[in-house]
């Protein structure tokens, strides 16, 4: 997988998302279960969107993500608004140098990403580690309705003066998985022309159960599974699953 161009279009394509829906949910889940420290681990940074946000609200936060590139664009970010946010270079299924933290944030449905459940485990493996006794992790996961019935053979566009892209989603290899391709259409403003950039972006979720599992295996105590931001239950046609659980 490659965010090699992805990574400096991601934030316009994604200037929708509910950012502050996460940063609320977070400190909600902090007041609620009386987490007193702010040492944060954003895991799968990507650009550092929420990095930056946590930071500002008082978080004293680390990102890691695999990408040079996302990175490169978070560490931009990070010092255009006046922070010092630590920016490694890891795979989180294999992440290593981060202890005895407050709490691990692994957001944006960047699990789906992970190609195995072998990766799933591991990572959940390397979070509880990192964590100290009486830590959060927090993480959403697109549900298996939003993989078969939002994305997959669907096509979603936009049409803009700088930026345009079409993107089709087809059904992955394995079961609940997901073939994102998308298309991207730059202007480049000294040729008045548009550059075409390619990507393909895999993504595959699991049953509820299968991560409620997997966080036990891992020695987490499971606190609570909610959808969408809401504090009930997931539907049938939620699409965004959370998870929160705290290391014993």
């Amino acid at each position: 997988m490659s965010y090699e161009h992805f990574a400096y279009l991601y934030d316009e394509l994604m200037r929708d998302a509910p950012y502050d829906d996460w940063v609320q949910y977070v400190k909600n889940k902090m007041l609620k279960y009386g987490i007193q420290g702010n040492r944060m681990l954003d895991l799968a940074c990507g650009t550092g969107e929420l990095s930056v946000r946590f930071a500002k609200e008082g978080f004293q936060v680390t990102g890691i993500d695999l990408s040079e590139d996302m990175l490169a664009v978070a560490q931009m970010k990070a010092a255009e608004a006046g922070l010092q946010i630590p920016f490694y270079q890891q795979n989180m299924a294999a992440m290593e140098g981060v202890e005895n933290t407050d709490i691990i944030g692994i957001f944006c449905d960047s699990l789906n990403y992970l190609e195995t459940e072998e990766e799933i485990k591991a990572t959940l493996y390397h979070a509880h580690r990192a964590l100290k006794v009486g830590g959060l992790l927090i993480f959403d996961v697109h549900s298996i309705y939003k993989v078969s019935e939002v994305f997959v053979n669907q096509t979603f566009a936009i049409n803009e003066d700088e930026i345009s892209y079409i993107w089709n989603s087809f059904p992955g290899e394995g079961s609940n998985s997901v073939e994102h391709e998308l298309s991207f259409f730059v202007l480049d403003e000294k040729s008045g022309k548009y550059d075409r950039y390619d990507e393909l972006h895999i993504q595959r979720t699991y049953p509820v159960e299968q991560y409620s599992s997997w966080l036990v295996e891992s020695g987490f105590k499971l606190l609570e599974i909610n959808a969408d931001f809401k504090e009930q239950p997931p539907q049938n046609n939620s699409e965004r699953v959370f998870f929160v659980a705290m290391k014993n």
